[in-house]
């Protein structure tokens, strides 16, 4: 029973970072590792209950998408075939090879929260740079993001904030609508491909779908008010000691 108790609180926790700050998976990731589940396990499970704090986290910030409805329709397509592609490379790789990237992917993601400020401030301060950069781009960017977010979650909401500031949009609460939109598309056609590996587990599963919504949504009302600075440093001291522990045990 602890252990659902552990789960349920970090989904929460991870729901509200993801809407705030982005990197919630670095907290869901390893609790369910510390409860016993095998990494690649661990990471496909995560991955099929992510897309409830997508629907809730897009819901409480749904005022602010009236006006982005043609950029959300022009990504929605890299969106799909990533989150498509990323699941079977993931469901592909061998529990061996994964548990040997995983610090690397924990790290990566880590570095891009620790990023993302100054990755965002040049790509929405830049109106010469977003001139420059065509559609196409910004096309390639999500199918990228996508893939790698099919494949290891972390860190795809500040990756998505960076694009959509190349794609012009300029407002971050515009933005991290449209983040959580194009996070549901990449998770429930991951989360679909990943329903067939057999390695899903279906109780944490589930706990983790009612913590992820509750805490998508939360964090998509408080968004505006709550320190996200804090709650990124945090996320990103822990991304670090993560990646450490990772890399010693995989040693």
């Amino acid at each position: 029973m602890k252990n659902y108790i552990l789960i349920l609180m970090a989904s929460i926790l991870a729901g509200a970072t993801n809407s705030i700050a982005g990197g919630g998976t670095l907290i869901t990731f390893p609790a369910l590792v510390w409860v016993g589940i095998n990494p690649l396990a661990a990471n496909m499970t995560n991955t099929v209950a992510l897309w409830t704090g997508s629907v809730t986290g897009a819901w409480g910030f749904k005022e602010r998408l009236s006006q982005t409805k043609e950029l959300l329709k022009f990504l929605t397509l890299p969106s799909l075939l990533g989150g498509i592609l990323g699941a079977y490379l993931l469901m592909i790789t061998p529990h061996k090879v994964f548990n040997f990237v995983v610090p690397f992917l924990v790290l990566f993601a880590t570095v891009i929260l620790a990023l993302n400020d100054r990755i965002n401030k040049f790509n929405l301060d830049s109106e010469e740079g977003r001139e420059k950069k065509s559609l196409v781009f910004v096309f390639i960017l999500q199918f990228l993001t996508s893939l790698y977010g099919g494949y290891f979650a972390a860190g795809i909401g500040i990756l998505m904030l960076a694009t959509l500031g190349i794609a012009g949009i300029t407002d971050i609460h515009t933005a991290n609508g449209i983040k959580n939109v194009l996070s549901l598309f990449i998770n429930i056609t991951s989360g679909l491909v990943l329903l067939f590996s057999g390695k899903v587990v279906w109780p944490f599963a589930i706990i983790l779908m009612i913590g992820f919504a509750l805490g998508g949504y939360l964090g998509a009302k408080i968004s505006q008010k709550f320190d996200s600075k804090k709650v990124k440093s945090f996320v990103i001291l822990w991304g670090i000691i993560l990646a450490i522990v990772f890399w010693i045990r995989g040693v």
